[in-house]
């Protein structure tokens, strides 16, 4: 066990943490290579924080692997990172399900190559009986996306006579989702030194602690997220109360 993952109190892990795994592409064009090179070796840091979040006991781990605004991107990055995708779930399936880590996946995946959505479908299949770590790929997701779906959902229901609007209330906008079979994260991190959310979890973000480093996520490892998260441990978390309030509520 390192000193730094010694110093981590097992008792106050946060239940679920998510990641904005930012600057492959600029980690390699720094090392004279194109952007395909830092994702691929993106997925190193990827299994090595899974691990880490495994060992550790955290519940949940959503890591922010292809926005929707990544489409954008000229399309020899896109159609690498869907290669990438489908090769790396296709090899880390037996891994996932040899540590009891379950596989979820939210966003706009019909977006996907038919290929790609074959190999989730069946990652998802194979990983659904696992009770450890919940793994959250989301992939082609962005959080202005997910609130659009769920108001259109709520209004069929309300249009079908299911849902009253005087019932809407933030339980019931949460159950429409992507993330309703999930706990809010209590933990966001940051790599690469942005300061930005980009469009992810908005709203599931309202009480997050937040966290940036300027490591590049190919170089992210089990330490810096032992370093994350003891920097989580030392906050006081208020959820709008004082710090009186929280000193003097019962344990």
């Amino acid at each position: 066990m390192s000193s730094l993952e010694a110093k981590i109190d097992r008792q106050k892990l946060p239940r679920h943490i998510a990641i904005i795994m930012d600057g492959n592409g600029r980690w390699a064009q720094e090392k004279g290579h194109d952007r395909l090179y830092g994702h691929f070796h993106g997925v190193e840091s990827v299994r090595d924080i899974v691990e880490g979040c495994a060992e550790l006991g955290v519940g949940y781990l959503t890591l922010y692997a292809f926005s929707t605004e990544n489409w954008d991107r000229p399309a020899n990055e896109v159609n690498g990172l869907m290669e990438l995708l489908v090769d790396t779930i296709r090899k880390e399936v037996e891994t996932l399900n040899r540590n009891n880590i379950r596989l979820h996946v939210i966003g706009d995946t019909a977006m996907l190559p038919e290929y790609a959505q074959q190999e989730l479908r069946e990652a998802l299949d194979m990983t659904a009986a696992n009770t450890g770590l919940g793994l959250v790929m989301a992939l082609s997701y962005s959080s202005r996306w997910e609130m659009v779906e769920a108001v259109k959902k709520i209004a069929v229901d309300v249009q079908q006579g299911l849902l009253q609007p005087t019932d809407i209330d933030q339980s019931i906008l949460s159950k429409y989702l992507c993330t309703s079979e999930f706990p809010d994260p209590e933990l966001m991190i940051r790599t690469s030194g942005e300061y930005r959310i980009s469009n992810f979890l908005l709203y599931q973000l309202a009480y997050a602690e937040l966290y940036f480093t300027n490591v590049r996520w190919p170089d992210f490892r089990k330490e810096n997220l032992y370093e994350a998260i003891l920097d989580y441990q030392q906050r006081e978390r208020r959820f709008g109360k004082t710090s009186a309030q929280v000193q003097e509520a019962p344990l």
